[in-house]
């Protein structure tokens, strides 16, 4: 498990060139950003698109003008109020589920790991369903989310540990913390009252449905505060994927960097699952597929993977929205196509035992 994430032979080896900015050098990856620049073009294109689609269609110069404040107030309500709100969140939440898995699987050196996999979902869900169905104020609910994260993935880190984190062992402890928090979830929903149940039901089907600009505030501060921190995390990332023993030598401190690692991943996954529901597989597919395009994750390809996280989230939000006869939440389709992508995972590995 542990050679089918750091050797990979699908993984595109960087070509690295040294820049100087002033006195400081950066390492950079002409291709990598080239494949970010495209990503980006390809994601404001189908945003662009995003917005004129909808039972009420509406022509691009008509989304324009909106945007712009000279259209029609009934053009300016559609865009403003309803459909840009709900695309926000999309490409918001996309980048951190999809970095929160960068980092759980580079930091366990398992490919198979994701935050929805080990139970920090679980978690977060647990305690916003809580928090839905004994109608506590929505405004705290992702603090209250990101708590639930950490409890839940302290308890595994404790439950895992044995003088070191083993990376097999880790997984099994969290498939148990997984299925024993879903369990208690399922069962404080068929307790709660009807109206409570079906909001809890219907949001742990995860959806940007009825995303509103405060969702959008909320998600977008986490993002700017902890994709950066992510990015500066990349390099002991790497040296811990090395071994604990490299890690030592070169003088890091390691729990110390394994829980700002562990804060990281927690806070980027919370906060997306209090805003929009436990979306599965998003954070176990694009960072498979960031390194097969772009190479051993490092810093740059943290932030491709943010970018590729953003247009899967937002095209399978649109596929449920208007590719099927009958809207379906975006959770629904990622789980369509992600399982079926766990499977081929778990066939890979297997293959290399």
């Amino acid at each position: 498990m542990v050679r089918a994430l750091v050797s990979s032979q699908t993984e595109r080896r960087p070509r690295l060139r040294v820049v100087r900015v002033g006195g400081v050098a950066f390492r950079v990856d002409a291709s990598v950003l080239a494949m970010t620049g495209l990503a980006l073009a390809a994601l404001l294109a189908l945003s662009a698109w995003a917005l004129t689609l909808g039972s009420y269609r509406l022509p691009l110069a008509a989304v324009i003008a909106a945007l712009s404040g000279s259209g029609s107030d009934e053009a300016q309500f559609i865009v403003l109020d309803l459909r840009l709100p709900r695309i926000l969140a999309a490409v918001l939440i996309g980048p951190m589920l999809a970095m929160s898995g960068a980092i759980f699987q580079g930091l366990v050196r398992n490919p198979l790991v994701s935050p929805d996999v080990i139970g920090v979902n679980a978690g977060a869900a647990f305690v916003a369903v809580f928090w839905i169905t004994t109608r506590h104020s929505p405004a705290a609910l992702p603090l209250v989310a990101f708590a639930g994260a950490v409890v839940a993935a302290s308890i595994v880190y404790l439950l895992s540990w044995r003088g070191h984190i083993a990376g097999p062992r880790l997984i099994l402890v969290g498939i148990g913390v997984n299925a024993a928090l879903s369990a208690a979830t399922s069962f404080m929903v068929v307790r709660a009252e009807i109206n409570d149940a079906s909001r809890a039901v219907l949001w742990m089907t995860g959806s940007v449905y009825a995303s509103t600009w405060n969702d959008v505030r909320t998600l977008a501060l986490a993002l700017a505060v902890l994709g950066p921190v992510g990015i500066a995390l990349m390099w002991s990332l790497r040296v811990i994927q090395a071994g604990d023993l490299v890690a030592r030598s070169v003088g890091m401190p390691l729990e110390r960097v394994r829980l700002s690692l562990i804060l990281v991943g927690c806070g980027l996954s919370a906060v997306a699952v209090s805003v929009a529901g436990p979306i599965g597989f998003v954070a176990l597919m694009v960072p498979h597929l960031a390194r097969m395009l772009a190479g051993p994750m490092c810093g740059s390809v943290f932030a491709f993977t943010g970018v590729l996280g953003a247009l899967l989230l937002l095209g399978a939000d649109m596929v449920g929205q208007h590719a099927l006869p009958v809207g379906l939440p975006v959770g629904v389709v990622t789980a369509a196509v992600g399982a079926p992508y766990f499977l081929y995972l778990l066939y890979r590995v297997n293959a290399r035992l």
